[in-house]
């Protein structure tokens, strides 16, 4: 089971899994400090992106990406700014505030942001490093984080075998086409009706239709462009 939320991924340009991804990710890692209490001990900050991240990075706009994360944005909220001017105003000032209110640290972008062309991680080839660091230069947090397509974000599961875990909280779970349109039967809803009872078992209805809504706004200019394109 997929939300349609996570189906349909609004956010910065130009690949899912090397701009979303990658900002996800890094957005994660500056939560998880926060979530730890260590946020506003952070003095430095690292990423080393591996695989084809590395390897094309900067051409899909992944440094960016990754920047916007660490500031405590997140795709499709609307408040990033344009990323080339991110990756300008890091570099030219040297500065980069965590999350939203978090400490400012020194940013290098070439000590700092590291794209190794040559180099991979075990499990995927999108795989990404964070480190955070005191002052002091005491090793606060470490984590690894893979960009496996569509803007999923796996965490680094530390030696066990990567594996994907039902979700257990859908009002109608399926894994085929012939479990939805059993469902349609047993029920009486139609497919809409049947994905709509699930995403309400796990958000407020008003919550998914904003949702939806904001999803279709995000869509219609990209819909219009290609049909005037094809008249």
């Amino acid at each position: 089971m997929i939300s349609v939320f996570d189906l349909f991924s609004i956010g910065i340009g130009p690949s899912s899994s090397h701009t979303v991804g990658p900002m996800r990710a890094a957005l994660r890692f500056v939560e998880r400090l926060a979530t730890d209490r260590q946020l506003a001990e952070v003095a430095q900050v690292r990423c080393e992106l591996f695989g084809s991240l590395g390897a094309t990075g900067h051409g899909h706009g992944s440094p960016a990406a990754v920047l916007l994360g660490l500031a405590g944005e997140r795709p499709g909220d609307g408040r990033h700014r344009g990323g080339a001017g991110v990756v300008a105003a890091v570099r030219e000032g040297g500065r980069l505030r965590l999350g939203a209110g978090g400490p400012e640290v020194d940013f290098d972008m070439d000590e700092h942001l590291v794209l190794h062309r040559r180099r991979t991680l075990p499990l995927h080839p999108n795989g990404m490093l964070f480190q955070a660091r005191s002052a002091t230069g005491e090793l606060l947090a470490e984590r690894t984080y893979y960009s496996v397509g569509g803007g999923f974000v796996l965490d680094d599961p530390a030696g066990a075998p990567a594996r994907i875990v039902p979700d257990e909280h859908r009002a109608l779970p399926f894994r085929t086409a012939a479990d939805l349109l059993l469902h349609c039967a047993d029920t009486g809803l139609p497919v809409s009706g049947v994905m709509l009872a699930n995403e309400l078992a796990v958000r407020p209805e008003a919550e998914v239709r904003d949702g939806l809504l904001r999803i279709w706004r995000g869509c219609r200019p990209a819909w219009r462009g290609a049909a005037s394109a094809a008249a």
